[in-house]
């Protein structure tokens, strides 16, 4: 086979691959918190060559990455609403580990504990579920992450980063479990907490459709190039093929 056929069908998957990552994209558009998936695409140098002398490249199937733009912020006026300023996380205990989210929609059970909207434990800095008191009055935040009621510091928002270039996967969309271990955000002069609001997803829809056409109009123009080079290569074949007959 030619090597331009190789090289066809590895744009092939790297393509099908970000068209995986726009859908879910867009399928996340309304996800509260939800971050962005890209790819980043790497060229690959064969160790052959091809009938000229001349190395052939392929594209590998690419690695996946988080877009770090904020989604809008949405004011609720829910006390138990937070968003994030900067690029840090809310940590949950849930029953597949530690999970980081930006989806900051909590709520205070019957005990007085913090829980994310799907009912996990909201955790501290310590990595410690918090634990509010059911009669001391409505909290209140500050950007700093301490919870007060009645005026009092019970608790604290634990806001934490990862590197997630070193590998993640996804929990109830807008978590992420990532490889790197999340550490405890100490100085909040980068990364803030802000109550009464949620955070949008960060997807861009325009942009997204954008290149979802540029997606699909690069795999067509692959896929008509391998066809014209599958028949480039049964006419010389048959050309060969008579003069040695």
């Amino acid at each position: 086979m030619q090597s331009g056929l190789y090289v066809g069908i590895s744009s092939q998957i790297a393509l099908e691959r970000r068209l995986n990552t726009i859908a879910d994209n867009m399928a996340n558009m309304n996800t509260v918190g939800f971050r962005s998936t890209e790819v980043k695409f790497d060229e690959v140098l064969s160790k052959t060559q091809n009938d000229i002398g001349a190395k052939v490249a392929f594209v590998t199937q690419g690695n996946d990455y988080l877009s770090t733009r904020t989604g809008e912020m949405q004011r609720t006026g829910n006390p138990l609403d937070f968003a994030i300023k900067g690029d840090a996380w809310f940590s949950i205990d849930t029953p597949a580990g530690k999970v980081l989210t930006r989806d900051g929609r909590f709520t205070m059970d019957e005990l007085g504990q913090l829980r994310s909207i799907r009912g996990y434990a909201v955790l501290d800095a310590g990595g410690a579920p918090i634990q509010l008191n059911r009669d001391g009055g409505p909290p209140t935040v500050g950007s700093d992450g301490i919870i007060r009621q009645n005026e009092q510091p019970v608790a604290s928002l634990g806001l934490f980063t990862a590197d997630v270039t070193k590998g993640f996967v996804r929990h109830d969309n807008s978590g992420v479990i990532t490889v790197d271990t999340p550490q405890p955000v100490l100085e909040g002069i980068k990364n803030s907490v802000v109550q009464g609001y949620i955070e949008g997803a960060n997807v861009n829809g325009i942009s997204e459709m954008t290149q979802l056409i540029q997606v699909n109009r690069a795999f067509e123009s692959i896929s008509s190039l391998m066809r014209d080079s599958e028949t480039s290569l049964d006419a010389a074949i048959k050309t060969l093929g008579g003069s040695n007959a």
